[in-house]
């Protein structure tokens, strides 16, 4: 999902959330595919109750219930992390990134780079024509130094309740 069209997180006041909320949390991180009615049992609460928390907790951007593929088994073969210095506004910068399909995530941090950028290719080749004719043309977009993802050892969404 991205986050274009919503406000920046740290101008987003926190959601209180209580051990309840936790539990259907950590119940959907582990199936999101969960019935009501199951986790209604899972939590003690009625299935109508659990209905209106887990709406409360998508309309409020707790959580988003997504379907998470795996790039390698849908064909795409290059995955990298790219880091971008970048000349001026650098909200503007990233959103121009944000627009890109193949971006799967970005971050403005501090250190080297201003901009992390994570991509998903179908290949080498792909990967070359959207460093090249896409992100290297984007106004403010002063180098990038590419990472290419050799293998993966974890990725997890299972965070924020504990």
């Amino acid at each position: 999902m991205v986050r274009r069209d919503r406000e920046p997180r740290e101008a987003r006041s926190p959601v209180a959330i209580d051990d309840v909320d936790k539990a259907i949390i950590e119940a959907l991180q582990e199936d999101g595919r969960l019935p009501y009615t199951k986790l209604a049992t899972h939590v003690g609460l009625s299935e109508a109750a659990v209905r209106q928390r887990v709406q409360r907790l998508v309309e409020s951007g707790v959580v988003q219930i997504v379907a998470v593929t795996d790039p390698m088994m849908l064909g795409f073969r290059r995955n990298a992390m790219i880091g971008l210095k970048v000349e001026g506004d650098l909200r503007t910068v990233a959103n121009d990134i944000a627009a890109i399909p193949e971006v799967s995530y970005v971050v403005v941090v501090s250190g080297s780079f201003d901009l992390l950028m994570e991509v998903v290719c179908e290949d080498d080749d792909h990967l070359l024509a959207l460093l090249n004719d896409t992100v290297r043309t984007i106004p403010g977009v002063r180098s990038t130094e590419t990472f290419t993802y050799l293998r993966l050892f974890k990725q997890t969404y299972a965070w924020g309740t504990r």
